[in-house]
Protein backbone atom coordinates (compact mmCIF):
# COMPACT_ATOMS: atom_id res chain seq x y z
CA UNK A 1 0.00 0.00 0.00
CA UNK A 2 1.35 3.59 -0.44
CA UNK A 3 1.53 6.54 0.55
CA UNK A 4 -0.70 8.86 -1.48
CA UNK A 5 -0.68 12.78 -1.72
CA UNK A 6 -3.63 13.58 -4.12
CA UNK A 7 -4.34 17.50 -5.44
CA UNK A 8 -7.52 18.59 -6.92
CA UNK A 9 -10.95 16.93 -4.89
CA UNK A 10 -13.59 18.26 -7.15
CA UNK A 11 -16.01 16.23 -9.12
CA UNK A 12 -14.14 13.87 -9.95
CA UNK A 13 -10.70 14.03 -7.98
CA UNK A 14 -12.79 13.38 -4.84
CA UNK A 15 -14.18 10.01 -5.66
CA UNK A 16 -11.07 9.31 -7.03
CA UNK A 17 -9.34 9.82 -3.73
CA UNK A 18 -12.02 8.12 -2.24
CA UNK A 19 -11.24 4.64 -4.15
CA UNK A 20 -7.97 4.80 -3.52
CA UNK A 21 -8.81 4.65 0.36
CA UNK A 22 -11.23 2.01 -0.24
CA UNK A 23 -8.37 -0.07 -1.66
CA UNK A 24 -6.43 0.27 1.22
CA UNK A 25 -4.06 3.15 0.53
CA UNK A 26 -3.71 6.01 2.56
CA UNK A 27 -4.71 9.32 1.24
CA UNK A 28 -3.58 12.98 2.06
CA UNK A 29 -5.32 15.48 -0.09
CA UNK A 30 -5.70 19.17 -0.99
CA UNK A 31 -7.94 21.65 -2.71
CA UNK A 32 -8.19 24.65 -2.31
CA UNK A 33 -12.17 24.34 -1.12
CA UNK A 34 -11.31 23.63 2.58
CA UNK A 35 -14.93 21.98 2.29
CA UNK A 36 -13.57 19.62 -0.48
CA UNK A 37 -10.99 18.94 1.97
CA UNK A 38 -13.31 18.02 4.76
CA UNK A 39 -14.59 15.76 2.70
CA UNK A 40 -11.91 13.84 2.00
CA UNK A 41 -11.31 13.20 5.92
CA UNK A 42 -14.91 12.32 6.53
CA UNK A 43 -14.30 8.95 4.11
CA UNK A 44 -10.87 8.38 5.70
CA UNK A 45 -8.61 10.60 4.01
CA UNK A 46 -6.03 13.21 5.71
CA UNK A 47 -6.81 16.70 5.65
CA UNK A 48 -3.68 18.74 3.50
CA UNK A 49 -3.43 22.85 3.78
CA UNK A 50 -1.17 23.20 0.82
CA UNK A 51 0.08 21.58 -1.97
CA UNK A 52 3.83 21.05 0.15
CA UNK A 53 1.65 19.32 3.02
CA UNK A 54 0.19 16.55 0.87
CA UNK A 55 3.80 16.00 -1.40
CA UNK A 56 5.61 15.51 2.22
CA UNK A 57 5.86 11.73 2.88
CA UNK A 58 3.89 10.78 -0.25
CA UNK A 59 5.10 7.81 -2.20
CA UNK A 60 2.89 9.16 -4.82
CA UNK A 61 1.23 12.22 -5.86
CA UNK A 62 -1.47 12.49 -8.27
CA UNK A 63 -3.08 15.91 -9.41
CA UNK A 64 -6.62 16.46 -10.72
CA UNK A 65 -6.62 20.37 -11.74
CA UNK A 66 -9.13 21.53 -14.23
CA UNK A 67 -6.31 22.92 -16.92
CA UNK A 68 -2.60 23.39 -17.96
CA UNK A 69 -2.02 26.34 -15.65
CA UNK A 70 -3.15 24.64 -12.46
CA UNK A 71 -0.67 21.96 -13.35
CA UNK A 72 2.48 23.71 -13.82
CA UNK A 73 1.48 25.79 -10.63
CA UNK A 74 1.38 22.86 -8.63
CA UNK A 75 4.68 21.22 -10.22
CA UNK A 76 6.72 24.54 -10.20
CA UNK A 77 5.46 27.27 -7.69
CA UNK A 78 7.27 27.72 -3.91
CA UNK A 79 5.87 24.91 -1.90
CA UNK A 80 5.43 23.08 -5.30
CA UNK A 81 6.32 19.07 -6.17
CA UNK A 82 9.68 20.31 -7.67
CA UNK A 83 10.84 21.60 -4.72
CA UNK A 84 9.03 19.68 -2.01
CA UNK A 85 9.68 15.91 -3.84
CA UNK A 86 11.28 13.42 -3.03
CA UNK A 87 13.52 11.88 -5.71
CA UNK A 88 12.33 8.56 -7.10
CA UNK A 89 8.45 9.78 -6.37
CA UNK A 90 6.02 8.84 -8.48
CA UNK A 91 3.91 11.84 -9.78
CA UNK A 92 0.77 10.76 -12.18
CA UNK A 93 -1.09 13.85 -13.34
CA UNK A 94 -4.92 12.98 -14.22
CA UNK A 95 -5.80 16.39 -15.25
CA UNK A 96 -6.70 16.59 -19.15
CA UNK A 97 -4.08 19.67 -20.90
CA UNK A 98 -1.52 19.71 -23.77
CA UNK A 99 0.18 17.56 -24.50
CA UNK A 100 3.18 20.15 -25.34
CA UNK A 101 2.85 20.83 -21.47
CA UNK A 102 2.75 17.14 -20.35
CA UNK A 103 5.97 16.36 -21.88
CA UNK A 104 7.56 19.70 -20.63
CA UNK A 105 6.27 19.10 -16.85
CA UNK A 106 7.52 15.38 -17.31
CA UNK A 107 10.96 16.66 -18.86
CA UNK A 108 11.32 19.00 -15.83
CA UNK A 109 9.99 16.58 -13.04
CA UNK A 110 12.88 13.85 -14.41
CA UNK A 111 15.78 16.44 -14.31
CA UNK A 112 14.81 15.93 -10.28
CA UNK A 113 14.62 12.65 -10.33
CA UNK A 114 10.64 12.02 -9.85
CA UNK A 115 9.32 9.95 -12.23
CA UNK A 116 6.37 11.16 -14.16
CA UNK A 117 3.14 9.65 -15.70
CA UNK A 118 0.20 11.80 -17.86
CA UNK A 119 -2.66 9.85 -16.88
CA UNK A 120 -5.79 11.35 -18.44
CA UNK A 121 -9.19 9.94 -17.49
CA UNK A 122 -12.30 9.43 -19.21
CA UNK A 123 -15.82 8.61 -17.62
CA UNK A 124 -17.05 11.47 -15.99
CA UNK A 125 -18.22 11.62 -12.65
CA UNK A 126 -19.91 7.76 -12.55
CA UNK A 127 -17.27 6.15 -13.67
CA UNK A 128 -15.30 8.31 -11.10
CA UNK A 129 -17.50 6.92 -7.96
CA UNK A 130 -17.48 3.50 -9.89
CA UNK A 131 -14.15 3.04 -10.01
CA UNK A 132 -14.64 2.24 -13.59
CA UNK A 133 -12.64 5.08 -15.44
CA UNK A 134 -10.84 4.66 -18.51
CA UNK A 135 -7.57 5.77 -17.77
CA UNK A 136 -4.87 6.61 -21.01
CA UNK A 137 -1.44 6.53 -19.73
CA UNK A 138 1.98 8.53 -21.22
CA UNK A 139 5.29 8.57 -19.75
CA UNK A 140 7.76 5.70 -18.96
CA UNK A 141 7.02 2.20 -19.17
CA UNK A 142 9.03 1.16 -15.84
CA UNK A 143 6.71 4.00 -14.16
CA UNK A 144 3.60 2.70 -15.89
CA UNK A 145 4.42 -0.82 -14.54
CA UNK A 146 4.39 0.46 -10.98
CA UNK A 147 1.70 2.70 -11.20
CA UNK A 148 -0.47 0.41 -12.48
CA UNK A 149 -1.77 -0.91 -9.24
CA UNK A 150 -3.08 2.62 -8.11
CA UNK A 151 -4.68 2.97 -11.40
CA UNK A 152 -6.42 -0.01 -11.43
CA UNK A 153 -8.09 1.04 -7.86
CA UNK A 154 -9.76 3.95 -10.02
CA UNK A 155 -10.20 2.73 -13.37
CA UNK A 156 -11.32 -0.56 -15.75
CA UNK A 157 -9.47 0.28 -18.34
CA UNK A 158 -5.85 1.60 -17.85
CA UNK A 159 -3.53 1.19 -21.10
CA UNK A 160 -0.16 2.47 -21.66
CA UNK A 161 0.30 4.90 -24.88
CA UNK A 162 3.93 5.54 -24.99
CA UNK A 163 6.36 8.13 -24.35
CA UNK A 164 5.08 11.33 -21.95
CA UNK A 165 1.90 13.53 -23.78
CA UNK A 166 0.97 10.26 -25.24
CA UNK A 167 -1.87 10.28 -22.57
CA UNK A 168 -3.05 13.76 -23.10
CA UNK A 169 -3.24 13.38 -26.88
CA UNK A 170 -5.18 10.23 -26.57
CA UNK A 171 -7.36 12.42 -24.42
CA UNK A 172 -7.77 15.54 -26.86
CA UNK A 173 -9.40 12.69 -29.09
CA UNK A 174 -11.28 11.34 -26.57
CA UNK A 175 -13.29 14.82 -25.92
CA UNK A 176 -13.03 15.56 -29.82
CA UNK A 177 -15.52 12.16 -30.02
CA UNK A 178 -17.09 12.49 -27.02
CA UNK A 179 -17.94 16.46 -28.04
CA UNK A 180 -19.34 15.02 -31.50
CA UNK A 181 -21.43 12.72 -30.14
CA UNK A 182 -23.25 14.55 -27.95
CA UNK A 183 -23.97 17.57 -29.95
CA UNK A 184 -25.49 14.58 -32.50
CA UNK A 185 -27.55 12.96 -29.54
CA UNK A 186 -29.38 16.48 -28.83
CA UNK A 187 -29.74 17.24 -32.39
CA UNK A 188 -31.53 13.57 -32.31
CA UNK A 189 -33.60 14.18 -29.72
CA UNK A 190 -34.54 17.92 -30.81
CA UNK A 191 -35.51 16.22 -34.12
CA UNK A 192 -37.67 13.09 -32.63
CA UNK A 193 -39.63 15.78 -30.48
CA UNK A 194 -40.31 18.01 -33.31
CA UNK A 195 -42.37 15.01 -34.68
CA UNK A 196 -44.25 13.86 -31.68
CA UNK A 197 -42.15 10.57 -31.34
CA UNK A 198 -41.80 8.99 -27.62
CA UNK A 199 -38.59 9.34 -27.28
CA UNK A 200 -37.77 7.14 -24.44
CA UNK A 201 -38.89 4.76 -26.84
CA UNK A 202 -36.69 6.09 -29.38
CA UNK A 203 -33.35 6.56 -27.83
CA UNK A 204 -33.81 2.43 -26.43
CA UNK A 205 -34.12 1.18 -30.08
CA UNK A 206 -31.50 3.54 -31.42
CA UNK A 207 -29.35 2.30 -28.24
CA UNK A 208 -29.67 -1.65 -29.66
CA UNK A 209 -28.74 -0.26 -33.16
CA UNK A 210 -25.13 0.88 -34.71
CA UNK A 211 -26.59 4.58 -33.30
CA UNK A 212 -25.84 2.91 -29.53
CA UNK A 213 -23.36 4.65 -27.41
CA UNK A 214 -22.41 5.03 -24.05
CA UNK A 215 -23.82 8.86 -24.10
CA UNK A 216 -26.76 7.75 -24.92
CA UNK A 217 -26.82 4.60 -22.41
CA UNK A 218 -26.06 7.02 -19.26
CA UNK A 219 -27.13 10.28 -20.43
CA UNK A 220 -29.86 9.79 -22.37
CA UNK A 221 -32.61 9.70 -20.17
CA UNK A 222 -31.41 12.78 -18.18
CA UNK A 223 -31.22 15.00 -21.31
CA UNK A 224 -35.05 13.93 -22.28
CA UNK A 225 -35.88 15.26 -18.41
CA UNK A 226 -33.44 18.60 -19.01
CA UNK A 227 -31.36 17.39 -16.37
CA UNK A 228 -27.83 19.06 -16.54
CA UNK A 229 -26.12 18.59 -13.49
CA UNK A 230 -22.43 18.58 -13.98
CA UNK A 231 -20.47 15.87 -14.74
CA UNK A 232 -18.37 17.38 -16.76
CA UNK A 233 -18.70 20.93 -17.07
CA UNK A 234 -18.83 22.44 -20.69
CA UNK A 235 -16.29 25.00 -19.33
CA UNK A 236 -14.15 21.88 -19.17
CA UNK A 237 -14.96 20.63 -22.69
CA UNK A 238 -14.68 24.25 -23.90
CA UNK A 239 -10.92 23.92 -22.94
CA UNK A 240 -10.61 20.69 -23.71
CA UNK A 241 -12.02 21.20 -27.64
CA UNK A 242 -9.82 24.20 -27.32
CA UNK A 243 -6.71 22.02 -26.59
CA UNK A 244 -7.51 19.85 -29.84
CA UNK A 245 -8.02 22.12 -31.93
CA UNK A 246 -5.25 23.47 -31.06
CA UNK A 247 -3.28 20.43 -31.83
CA UNK A 248 -4.70 19.12 -34.85
CA UNK A 249 -3.43 22.46 -36.38
CA UNK A 250 0.25 21.95 -35.32
CA UNK A 251 -0.29 18.58 -36.54
CA UNK A 252 -1.31 20.19 -39.78
CA UNK A 253 -4.50 18.21 -39.88
CA UNK A 254 -8.27 19.02 -40.54
CA UNK A 255 -10.67 18.48 -38.09
CA UNK A 256 -13.79 20.00 -39.67
CA UNK A 257 -16.72 18.70 -37.41
CA UNK A 258 -14.35 18.50 -34.07
CA UNK A 259 -14.30 22.84 -35.03
CA UNK A 260 -18.17 23.25 -35.65
CA UNK A 261 -18.48 21.54 -32.34
CA UNK A 262 -16.13 23.51 -30.47
CA UNK A 263 -17.69 26.67 -31.49
CA UNK A 264 -21.46 25.14 -30.46
CA UNK A 265 -20.04 24.42 -27.10
CA UNK A 266 -17.96 28.40 -27.25
CA UNK A 267 -21.49 29.59 -27.85
CA UNK A 268 -23.47 27.80 -25.15
CA UNK A 269 -20.62 28.70 -22.71
CA UNK A 270 -21.16 32.44 -23.35
CA UNK A 271 -24.87 32.57 -23.64
CA UNK A 272 -24.38 31.46 -19.69
CA UNK A 273 -24.51 27.22 -19.20
CA UNK A 274 -20.34 27.14 -18.81
CA UNK A 275 -21.46 25.80 -15.55
CA UNK A 276 -24.02 22.52 -16.68
CA UNK A 277 -23.17 18.95 -17.88
CA UNK A 278 -21.65 18.93 -21.69
CA UNK A 279 -24.90 17.22 -22.66
CA UNK A 280 -26.23 20.44 -22.25
CA UNK A 281 -25.94 20.82 -25.74
CA UNK A 282 -29.04 19.86 -25.99
CA UNK A 283 -29.72 23.39 -24.94
CA UNK A 284 -28.06 25.19 -27.89
CA UNK A 285 -29.60 23.34 -30.56
CA UNK A 286 -32.94 24.24 -28.93
CA UNK A 287 -32.06 27.81 -28.98
CA UNK A 288 -30.79 27.58 -32.57
CA UNK A 289 -33.73 25.90 -33.44
CA UNK A 290 -36.39 28.21 -32.36
CA UNK A 291 -37.80 25.97 -29.39
CA UNK A 292 -36.76 27.53 -26.29
CA UNK A 293 -39.88 28.58 -23.36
Amino acid sequence: MANIGIIGLGIMGLPMAANLITAGHSVTGYDMKAESVSKLAEKGGVAATSIADAVAGADVVITMVPDSPQVKEVVYSTGGLLECASPGLLYIDMSSIRPDVAAEVAASCRAKGIRPLDAPVSGGEKGAIEATLSIMVGGDQSDFDAALPILSAMGKTVVYLGSSGSGQTVKAANQLIVGGTYQLVAEAIVFLEAYGVDTAAALKVLSGGLAGSRILEIKGESMLRREFAPGFRIDLHHKDMGIVTAAAREAGVVIPVGALVAQLIAALRAQGDGSLDHSALLRGVERLSGRTE
